[in-house]
């Protein structure tokens, strides 16, 4: 998306301005309405705001607070760090999702979707106010020291994570390679335990895939990287080619899948559908953003399809698998996804932060919003007891047979797609599937 932020021409500092540290924070103030806020108009005797409530006239408050607190607090004041912890504040007013990044902060997001880090190796989410883990990364730190997917880490370092936002807490989890982190991390119900880690380089591929049976095909996507669509094309032509040219059925796992580029979470879903809406953003006041449609060139076989989701499933994954349900060309199997519908813009701002600001929400192609509720399967299937015990890792490279026994989702989808006849003539709206060729195909650049 294009940059929202509206900076300010600069302005001239007011001759009028006493010195004195009630001038600094004053200025201090009024520098960090330019900084966020936009739209200021600047006087010598103050601050005159648009709008009818004039906000920007409290920033007068502001500075009087953070000039109190240099003057008489009973230690030396980082004032930088009292005004980053202020605008963080700020933030945290508006929803879980809407964050301000130090500059060490956004450089980690952007390595985030370049999918190579440093760190542990957690996809990690604020649930309740707790941090909480989604997934481990397969064979990385975390995974190897049995970190599970639910898992609640409380400390940090000796530090408490309740009250960090999340780039606080990703900032305190990743540093350099061979460094030392402690966790204290609960599992749900009551099982506390200190876990100490070696930080590495945590490479991830989003993309893994496995021919279960001739013909039926499966891919699981991890998470949204800025090469995701073109990894996921490639495993469906492997996979057609030991399949003799074609596939039969496959299953798509979304489960822990907790989001990332939007862009690439649409690519996948139009690699499936011929037209019709994928996405429709809604800003303030129901101002449409921006509908994504499917385009007809390029699209899979119709051939019959299983998504896998459950709790993890977050953001991208739940636009991929709402857009497949709501337009029937897939079977949802599994348990509701996260829940994760709305939509941020990253601004970097001039010293090397970075802004995440919620600017709308999704909708699915019936208009229905991505709520906390998430997305409810077309099947429901609860997760075996210790199947989180078991890395999913472990299960791609098992015999098929040991896999389905511990994984009861995996084993409805393959047994829907294996019985796909009588299964449509109990959902019979799936009953176009199976029937019509590919489309030729012009691959859209990537």
């Amino acid at each position: 998306m294009e940059n929202p932020l509206i900076r300010p021409p600069w302005f001239r500092r007011a001759s009028e301005w006493a010195a004195g540290s009630w001038s600094r924070a004053r200025r201090a103030a009024l520098l960090l309405a330019v900084f966020l806020l936009g739209g200021v108009t600047f006087t010598a005797g103050g601050i005159l705001a648009s709008g009818k409530s004039a906000p920007y006239a409290k920033l007068d408050i502001f500075a009087r607070v953070l000039s109190l607190i240099e003057n008489n607090y009973v230690e030396q004041v980082d004032s930088e760090r009292v005004i980053h912890g202020a605008i963080r504040g700020m933030m945290g007013e508006l929803d879980q999702h809407s964050t301000w990044m130090s500059p060490g902060e956004y450089s980690l997001l952007k390595q985030d979707t370049s999918g190579e880090l440093t760190g542990i190796g957690v996809e990690t989410a604020i649930r309740d106010g707790v941090l909480t883990v989604l997934s481990p990364v397969p064979d990385s730190p975390a995974a190897r020291a049995g970190i599970l997917g639910g898992d609640q880490i409380l400390e940090i370092d000796g530090v408490k994570t309740l009250g960090l936002d999340l780039g606080g807490a990703s900032e305190r989890l990743r540093g350099p390679v061979g460094t030392r982190v402690e966790l204290l991390v609960l599992t749900p119900p009551n099982k506390r335990r200190k876990v100490m880690l070696i930080r590495e380089q945590i490479r991830t591929v989003s993309v893994t895939h496995r021919l279960l049976k001739k013909g039926i095909g499966y891919v699981r996507i991890k998470n949204f990287q800025d090469r995701t669509w073109h990894y996921m094309r490639t495993a469906l032509e492997e996979m057609k080619r030991e399949s003799g040219g074609r596939l039969r059925g496959l299953i798509m796992d979304l489960r822990n899948n907790p989001g990332g580029l939007l862009d690439q979470g649409i690519k996948v879903a139009d690699e499936f559908l011929t037209d019709g809406l994928i996405v429709s953003t809604e800003g303030r006041g129901k101002r449409q953003i921006e509908r994504n449609h499917a385009h007809p060139v390029g699209t899979e076989e119709d051939y019959p399809l299983v998504v896998l989701v459950n709790e993890g499933s977050a953001s991208a994954s739940e636009i991929v698998a709402g857009a497949l349900q709501d337009q029937d060309r897939a079977v949802l199997v599994g348990v509701n996804t996260y829940g994760k519908g709305s939509v941020q813009t990253i601004m970097e701002l001039d010293d090397g932060s970075g802004l995440k600001l919620t600017i709308a929400r999704y909708y699915t192609p019936k208009g229905k919003p991505i709520t906390e509720d998430g997305i409810p399967p077309d099947v429901n299937v609860p997760a075996k007891d210790t199947q989180a015990a078991s890395p999913q890792r472990e299960w791609e490279s098992s015999p098929l047979d040991k896999w389905l026994a511990e994984d009861p989702q995996m084993k409805a989808g393959l047994g829907i797609l294996e019985g796909w006849s009588d299964f449509v003539k109990d959902n019979p709206r799936f009953s176009g599937l199976g029937k019509k060729k590919e489309k030729s195909r012009t691959s859209p650049a990537d």
